[in-house]
This record gives C-alpha cells, sequence and structure tokens, in this order.
C-alpha cells in the first residue's frame, strides 16, 4: 500500500453504532502495527459521534495504544487521505426498523431480522443506497485508493450497487457468519477450531460449507450422527436446510428462514423449528440500551468493555499493511467465481488478502440445488439494484413479487400494496423517483 511511511488512516462512516465501533478498534489496537493509525470518526448524530470518540480513546488507553484519533461531521473531511473506510452505517436506525417490520406484519407478512431479502431488505436497501451514492462520490474524489469495508446490510444489494453506481473496485463485503458457524459446529462436532479445514461459498446470509473437515477427514458424518441424536438439533432451521440439501448454510435459523418459502408462512413451521418472529426488534433494542449504558459510562469515567471481535476489516488492514497473508471470506462481484450465478450478482467466497490488496477465489460451480436458491436470492437482489438505477418504482414490485417467504405468504394485489405502504412509510429516505405509489 501507499502509506508505509506513514500511520494507515482509518475512516468509520457510522461510527455512532458504538458498540460494533468498540469491538473493531479493539481487534485494530491489538495488532502492534495498528497501535498508531490515524483514526478518523464520522457520524451525522453529534451525540453518538461524542461518545463513539470516548470510546475511541478510552480502548486506546486500556490496549497501551498511541492512535490519532479525530471526530468529524462532516463526511468528506473525515475521508480524505483515507487508506480504508470502514462502513457501518443503518440509515433510519431503530425508527426506520420498526417500520420494516410493523408495515408488512399489518399485511400478515412475517420476518424474523428483516436485514437482507424480503421487504424489510429490500426497503433498508432502497433507504441506504442514497448514502452510498454519496459515499462513493466523496471517496472518488478524497481518497480514491481506499479500500472501502461494507458491514452495512443488505450485503449482497449494498456491494451490488456500489460497484454499478459509483464505480468504485477497492469494495469489499464483510460478514463474520462464514467464521462464527464454523466455530459453532466445531464445538459441537468436538474439534478444534484452529485444527479444522473449510471452504465455503454462496450469498451473504445464505453460503454453503462446502468442505468441513479434520486431519484430511470428513465431518460431517459426526454431524450428522449428532443431529440423529439429538431431537432437539432437528429444531433448528438450517439442521432442517441442510438435512434437506446436503450442505450447512452459513447463518443463523433466524436468518435462513426468511429467504425461502417453506418457514414463516406456516404456524406448524414456526412452532416445530421455534422461530422468533420479529426477533431483529429486539436486538436493536438491546444495541440501543448497549450504547445508551457504553455512553453513560464513559460521562461518568466508569470503564467500559474493552473487548475483541474477531471481524475481517482489521485483519484486511493488518495484512495490507504489513504483507501478512490471510484468506477472509468477502462479498464480491461474482464475475465469474462461482460459475452457475450470475455475473453481476454478489457472492460470499474465500479472499487472499496480502499487501497487494484483496483477491477474490474462484471457487467453481456449486451443488446444483444450492445454486437454485441462491439464483432466486440474487435475482430479487438484482431487481432492487435496478429499481435504484434505473429510478423505476415498478422494480421494488416486482423484487417483492420475487421474494421467495413474501410471494409465499401474499397475492400480487396485496404486495403492491404493501410496496406502496412502505413507500409511504419511509418517505423522504429513499430517492425522489421511487417514491411513487403505483397501486395494485
Amino acid at each position: 500500500m501507499t502509506t508505509t511511511s506513514t500511520a494507515p488512516k482509518i475512516t468509520f462512516i457510522g461510527a455512532g453504532s458504538v458498540v460494533f465501533t468498540q469491538g473493531l478498534l479493539a481487534d485494530l489496537f491489538a495488532f502492534p502495527e495498528l497501535r498508531n493509525a490515524r483514526i478518523a470518526l464520522h457520524d451525522i448524530d453529534p451525540e453518538r459521534l461524542d461518545t463513539a470518540e470516548a470510546a475511541a480513546r478510552h480502548i486506546a488507553r486500556t490496549l497501551d495504544a498511541a492512535p490519532h484519533i479525530t471526530a468529524h461531521a462532516d463526511r468528506r473531511a473525515a475521508l480524505t487521505g483515507a487508506d480504508f473506510v470502514i462502513n457501518i452505517v443503518q440509515v433510519g436506525m431503530r425508527e426506520a426498523t420498526r417500520t420494516d417490520f410493523d408495515v408488512p406484519a399489518r399485511f400478515g407478512v412475517r420476518q424474523t431480522i428483516g436485514d437482507t431479502l424480503g421487504v424489510g431488505g429490500i426497503f433498508r436497501a432502497l433507504r441506504t443506497f442514497p448514502l452510498l451514492r454519496g459515499l462513493g462520490e466523496d471517496i472518488a474524489a478524497v481518497c480514491p485508493e481506499a479500500w472501502l469495508l461494507n458491514y452495512t446490510n443488505p450485503m449482497a444489494m449494498n456491494v451490488q450497487y456500489l460497484a454499478q453506481a459509483t464505480g468504485l473496485k477497492r469494495v469489499v463485503g464483510l460478514c463474520h457468519s462464514v467464521f462464527w458457524t464454523v466455530h459453532g459446529l466445531a464445538e459441537l462436532v468436538g474439534v478444534p477450531y484452529e485444527e479444522v479445514t473449510y471452504r465455503a461459498a454462496g450469498v451473504n446470509h445464505q453460503a454453503w460449507l462446502l468442505e468441513f473437515a479434520h486431519d484430511g477427514s470428513d465431518l460431517y458424518p459426526r454431524l450428522d450422527a449428532l443431529i440423529e441424536q439429538d431431537p432437539q438439533l432437528r429444531r433448528r432451521t438450517r439442521v432442517d436446510l441442510y438435512r434437506r440439501l446436503g450442505y450447512y448454510p452459513t447463518e443463523t435459523s433466524e436468518h435462513s428462514a426468511e429467504y425461502v418459502p417453506w418457514y414463516l408462512h406456516h404456524d406448524s413451521e414456526i412452532s416445530r423449528l421455534r422461530l422468533p418472529v420479529g426477533a431483529y426488534l429486539d436486538i436493536v433494542d438491546e444495541n440501543v440500551a448497549a450504547y445508551e449504558q457504553t455512553r453513560d459510562a464513559l460521562a461518568e469515567g466508569r470503564p467500559v468493555p474493552v473487548e475483541g471481535t474477531m471481524e475481517y476489516a482489521p485483519q484486511i488492514i493488518h495484512s495490507i499493511v504489513t504483507g501478512t497473508p490471510r484468506t477472509v471470506y468477502g462479498n464480491v462481484p461474482n464475475h465469474g467465481l462461482i460459475g452457475n450465478l450470475p455475473a453481476d450478482g454478489t457472492v460470499e467466497v474465500p479472499c487472499l488478502v496480502d499487501a497487494t490488496g484483496v483477491q477474490p477465489t474462484r471457487t467453481g460451480p456449486l451443488p446444483a440445488q444450492l445454486a437454485a436458491l441462491n439464483r432466486t436470492y440474487l435475482s430479487t437482489a438484482d431487481l432492487v439494484v435496478g429499481a435504484a438505477l434505473e429510478d423505476e418504482p415498478a422494480r421494488i414490485r416486482q423484487a417483492a413479487m420475487t421474494d421467495p417467504a413474501t410471494a409465499a405468504t401474499l397475492p400480487v394485489e396485496r404486495i403492491w400494496e404493501l410496496c406502496d405502504a412502505m413507500v409511504e412509510a419511509h418517505g423522504d429516505r429513499l430517492q425522489p423517483g421511487l417514491r411513487a405509489k403505483l397501486g395494485s
């Protein structure tokens, strides 16, 4: 990279997501080579920005790091000269998330997380795209060589939009689902995570564990035996998917239930698989409470936890700065990486990282049954991105029509009425050309 003589500059966009910012900073400062990094924090909420800055300084003191920390209400000022940009924005915060659940619920549409596909995922994307366009313009203007490391969901839609709307090339979407899935499975089968070899590929929140081994021996038979012995394991959605599809999905059951038509529409399946409808609303409330506790503790001079999170962004930054080779899982434009998925869709694949940057690896075609589900997912995502790029509100409705869980619940007239209600509820969070109500 170009900053060999100076400390790298790392800009956080949406730094007011303080708990996540804290974990990333703890990970960064755990690397000796990054303890003097230049950290620029940006958020549009003054109180949250002040809290993020106080947390960053507290973490640096606790870990005996000496970064140069600045806080900026102006995004472009925060980005100027950045080597890395970490995007963790949630546009609309708790209010918008409640809209994403409450309005569909009035139509009988059930959601658990609502941030990837479904009506919630579609409208989270549409209210995020205007920010991403502005962020891309700022990066092109003041730090064109920076790596944009995106954590903001819906990951597949956001990365595809960034690629097609902004022209940025150094964009990688990051999610911890592959790591924590393998970590949990290793614990379940009784093998240290460090001794497991694995390979996964697919799309974000619906990737698949294609290889899972220890000392050259396949661990899937051991997992099968545990599932056969434990009826409670069989009451997990992703275990149910694994038993029917042959490969373990890399995201939680709450997530996995939303991307297929078979579960949330049926009371019996919600009971059998213990699906927590509306679960993300509780998570949002917990995140707000955690933020408030951190804010109050810092204001009163009380200590706050400083805990690493094993996230990929700090590892990528360390590898590019130091040349240390690593493999991480990243979300990038497909362009032939997975041969039987759409070329312009965003896929999640192993990526090699070193001083030259992030290099996605080709994984070859997925098993047919897995590719079939991923193609449906990517078709919905493509229509959502197209709605924004073409300023075409009908594309929003067509995306919802192709979404598996929504289509399993509503006839097309009600899908269009639901989209009208969502457009009205989100109002000026959407780009002007998408605010039209089209009727059924």
